[in-house]
């Protein structure tokens, strides 16, 4: 999803190449040599990660390992998308860099263990911490936005509006990730949209572009029957400031790449 805004590099798939193997991943660095690699493969199914823990730290924890080493290997610097839940949910402010983390489920634990192998074994490295990643359009979109797109025939929407977050767009999140490497940064950056909403409020900024009539009904989070618990609060705020509102870049990304 994020990776198909890139217009640089070897960019490979889960088919082409898989993290989880350490010895694949080594040859295919010792073959292609990069400068840099953006570390995008993840599992980000939340609720899959809650009833596969197992699974969840392969891919986020022994994957980013895998990447890690290789890169070391090489002198390689890492960009690794990370995430807001790696923190507990309980701030009643947008999160910074300098905040601590204390993630509450299994997701959030696996890539925060990421995020601790990355810092224990590179000393080049860009930790970008994102949140209700979108993007990629009808093809590669399988998140909130697409969800409540296919949604907006129906009679209502129901979406929680006692969770709150920082919307970011896949394009803008590869661009400045383009910047960051060209400018050699190291550290951890905030990389999520301007601003914050809760998921009602992201939901009915969508049918206010495409679908004013569409009915969106708020709820709490225990209307769902989910498996992971997931935070109040995930908002971010950057201390680069270099990210748009994340309204301007969903009515972008609804317009370009959803609207017929």
């Amino acid at each position: 999803m994020v990776g198909s805004y890139a217009d640089f590099g070897i960019k490979t798939d889960r088919r082409s190449l898989d993290v989880t193997d350490f010895q694949e991943i080594i040859n295919f660095c010792e073959r292609h040599k990069p400068q840099a690699i953006i570390h995008l493969a993840a599992e980000t199914d939340v609720d899959r990660c809650e009833r596969d823990p197992e699974y969840a730290y392969l891919v986020n924890g022994i994957g980013t390992y895998n990447i890690a080493m290789a890169a070391k290997a090489i002198g390689a610097k890492v960009v690794y998308v990370s995430t807001a839940g790696v923190f507990d949910g309980s701030k009643t402010g947008p999160y910074t860099e300098e905040d601590e983390p204390n993630p509450q489920n299994y997701y959030g634990r696996s890539k925060y263990l990421g995020e601790l192998v990355l810092r224990g074994l590179l000393k080049n490295y860009i930790i970008a911490r994102v949140c209700w990643m979108f993007g990629g359009g009808p093809g590669k979109d399988q998140k909130f936005v697409a969800k409540i797109i296919n949604q907006l025939n129906n009679q209502e929407v129901m979406v929680v509006d006692d969770q709150i977050g920082s919307p970011t767009f896949g394009k803008d999140l590869t661009a400045v990730i383009k910047t960051l490497l060209v400018e050699d940064k190291v550290g951890i950056f905030n990389l999520a949209n301007q601003g914050f909403c809760s998921r009602y409020e992201f939901a009915c900024e969508i049918a206010k572009i495409l679908k004013p009539s569409a009915r969106v009904i708020p709820v709490k989070s225990n209307f769902f029957k989910l498996d992971a618990i997931r935070g109040a609060n995930e908002s971010l705020i950057s201390k680069l400031q270099i990210m748009r509102p994340w309204q301007a870049a969903l009515k972008e990304y609804l317009e370009t790449e959803w609207k017929k």
